[in-house]
């Protein structure tokens, strides 16, 4: 490490983090030094990048890890699904799980008994195969945590980076921003929610975003993939929408303009977000995939997912680095909103 490299670093490390994701500069600035040397590593660890790919001779390896610390309802399902998402999202099938489960101490013995059946149910619906992990019960925890870490497999050909958006490429959405912290919320929080004025319909319809409409994009991924279009994919997740298009424009040293109008945000989730003074642009989002692609490509790509019930839309395109993150709405561009953290994470930790 080089003496402004070192510097640099000093000066990053006496900044207070707060919960959530590491900020992206400071995971930038501690990535910088670890570059793969073994040569079979075809894609290391990078901002913005959903995976990491080995090679495997005629398949390509696709290893993802991802903690489940949000929720607590169902979280055993949720690690496989968060999981799954990414290896989809690089072009891979997931097939593999290993979950490192940590209970807190005098945690009633039905609790991993549940967490278990959780996974088994979600390995089950993707056909997932749980191979290994840990559990453990840890002083100081206030609530089961579990993290996960999914393997998969592709065809060197079929593999997508975060990194290869193009300029001029067209940015697609799938589904609808904030599915994943609608549905959170929903269920953590239900009598702040009624508090704010929120009926129990409302509440109960948004607690099933879980399922409908869904944070899995394993069958979008696909769905995309298979037209040949796709140019990169990326999985938005903490830091929503926002965080997503950051690391997307990060990775491939791009810039983005989003058309705000395009962009589908559920009753549900403008509610919620409104009752509890949350921005849906940066709460965490999975159920929605970002899709990049020549214009030539989008059509059909958006009617093949809508051919699936999948919806999906042109929401910008990808522009110079110079042009920086950009948003357009009612023929007013402003920069994209930056969070310092995921707004659930500001929610819980305020």
């Amino acid at each position: 490490m080089n003496e402004g490299t070192r510097l640099m670093t000093d000066e990053l490390a006496n900044r207070r983090l707060k919960a959530g994701k590491l900020p992206a500069d400071l995971l930038a600035n501690f990535l910088s030094d670890l570059a793969p040397t073994d040569p079979r590593i075809l894609l290391g660890p990078g901002v913005g990048e959903d995976a990491a790919f080995v090679s495997f001779g005629s398949k390509t390896l696709i290893a993802k890890s991802d903690p489940i610390t949000f929720a607590t309802d169902r979280i055993g399902w949720y690690a496989i699904q968060v999981n799954a998402n990414d290896i989809a999202a690089s072009g891979g099938t997931p097939k593999w799980f290993l979950g490192t489960l940590l209970l807190p101490e005098n945690e009633p013995a039905s609790t991993a008994r549940d967490i278990f059946a959780q996974l088994h149910e979600a390995a089950s619906e993707l056909g997932i195969t749980l191979i290994g992990g840990h559990t453990e019960i840890t002083i100081g925890l206030p609530r089961p945590i579990i993290a996960g870490t999914m393997l998969g497999e592709a065809a060197p050909s079929e593999t997508v980076k975060t990194s290869t958006a193009n300029i001029g490429d067209d940015v697609i959405l799938t589904s609808g921003i904030a599915i994943e912290g609608t549905a959170i919320i929903a269920r953590e929080s239900e009598s702040e929610l009624l508090s704010a004025g929120l009926s129990k319909q409302q509440i109960a319809k948004a607690a099933e975003f879980l399922d409908s409409p869904g944070i899995s994009v394993v069958k979008a991924a696909g769905i995309a993939t298979s037209t040949g279009h796709v140019t990169a994919m990326h999985d938005p997740t903490e830091g929503g929408l926002a965080g997503s298009l950051d690391e997307m424009a990060r990775a491939s040293k791009t810039g983005i303009n989003v058309d705000a109008e395009q962009v589908l945000v559920y009753p549900e989730t403008k509610a919620i977000c409104t009752a509890l003074d949350l921005d849906p642009w940066g709460l965490i989002a999975s159920g929605a995939l970002v899709i990049t692609c020549n214009p030539n490509g989008s059509q059909e790509i958006v009617d093949s997912l809508e051919n699936e019930g999948i919806p999906a839309n042109v929401i910008g395109n990808i522009t110079d680095s110079e042009n920086g993150l950009t948003r357009t709405s009612n023929g007013i561009s402003e920069p994209l909103p930056v969070f310092e953290r995921d707004e659930i994470a500001r929610l819980y930790s305020s």
